[in-house]
């Protein structure tokens, strides 16, 4: 399984091509390093660097790349078990057309789920400056095939999950690109990006707001919210504590539709989040009520991605409700 962390290792932060990688699981400072491995096995790693990372995305069998992004309080091996739950929904939906390529940031292992939530907000903000890095490697890399004879371009389509917390990861890395690499704005990059049980505030994609830039990237924007969620619940009551008071996106949906950029499209999960997810109800979007079998939100997702439609029947809608 391919992946992209900016996690430190224990050995040298110095890229060296074909060596063991081994996680600092102690260490959850957000590098401005970032390196490009492929998991060999449990807890066995190899970093290849980005030109064969990105060499092998571009000879993989599958049609489309679908780059995942975790949520919160999540250590490596979580996040590979729930890529591979999800590679073999794909793979069961379609063989060869979506190959999931997890990126890794540095989530806490404390102890205490509330000391977790505020060190890794500042893990997702500061891991946007490394992932704008990525962006921009990858910007370069397919422009430089354009203009080799020897190659053929990359042609897959590109698209983007973010679950919880891995949307503020994504909402900063999209500004960072922005500030420092793109003086005349970000490119239309992503086919679909899915924003699962958001945890940024609900009017983040309005025109102007911090995760305007997500729009800008992506052809569709859908967003899939759960009133019930009890992750996004407490999410709210410690930004309370702290004297943040917005609803979250993936509690509510956004704010105003009329207010967000016409690509962007709701998707109401209320009744389904907690048979998937029982009582979070916050991880809705893989399996059903059994490990293994698709729920209607992955179900929904995986047609979005073979058509890059969210409602190829009625391209006027811009919401729904799905129901089990």
């Amino acid at each position: 399984m391919l992946f992209i962390t900016n996690r430190l290792p224990r050995q040298s932060i110095r890229t060296r091509l074909n060596r063991n990688f081994d996680f600092d699981l102690a260490n959850n400072a957000a590098s401005n390093s970032v390196f490009f491995c492929e998991r060999l096995g449990l807890e066995v790693y190899e970093e290849l660097g980005h030109q064969a990372f990105l060499q092998r995305l571009k000879d993989s069998k599958h049609r489309q790349l679908l780059f995942f992004i975790h949520g919160f309080s999540n250590l490596p091996e979580d996040v590979f078990a729930a890529t591979h739950e999800l590679q073999t929904l794909c793979e069961a939906a379609e063989p060869k057309e979506v190959l999931v390529v997890p990126v890794i940031w540095p989530c806490d292992n404390d102890l205490g789920i509330v000391k977790d939530y505020w060190d890794d907000q500042e893990s997702a903000d500061l891991s946007g400056f490394s992932f704008a890095r990525v962006l921009q490697k990858f910007l370069h890399w397919r422009e430089t095939l354009q203009f080799d004879e020897q190659e053929v371009p990359c042609l897959k389509r590109i698209n983007v999950l973010a679950h919880s917390m891995g949307n503020r990861v994504l909402r900063e890395t999209l500004r960072a690109w922005d500030k420092y690499h793109l003086p005349g704005g970000v490119p239309l990059l992503f086919r679909n990006t899915f924003l699962v049980a958001a945890d940024i505030v609900n009017e983040s994609l309005q025109v102007g707001g911090p995760g305007e830039l997500i729009c800008h990237a992506s052809r569709n924007v859908t967003v899939y919210f759960a009133s019930d969620d009890l992750a996004l619940r407490a999410s709210k009551a410690s930004n309370l504590k702290h004297r943040i008071a917005s609803r979250r996106l993936g509690h509510t949906g956004p704010e105003d539709m009329l207010l967000t950029p016409r690509n962007v499209y709701a998707v109401d999960c209320d009744d389904v989040n907690t048979l998937y997810d029982y009582p979070k109800g916050h991880t809705y979007f893989r399996s059903g009520e059994r490990i293994g079998e698709p729920g209607v939100v992955f179900l929904h997702l995986f047609a979005a991605l073979r058509t890059g439609r969210v409602f190829p029947d009625d391209e006027t809608r811009r919401m729904t409700i799905l129901k089990a």
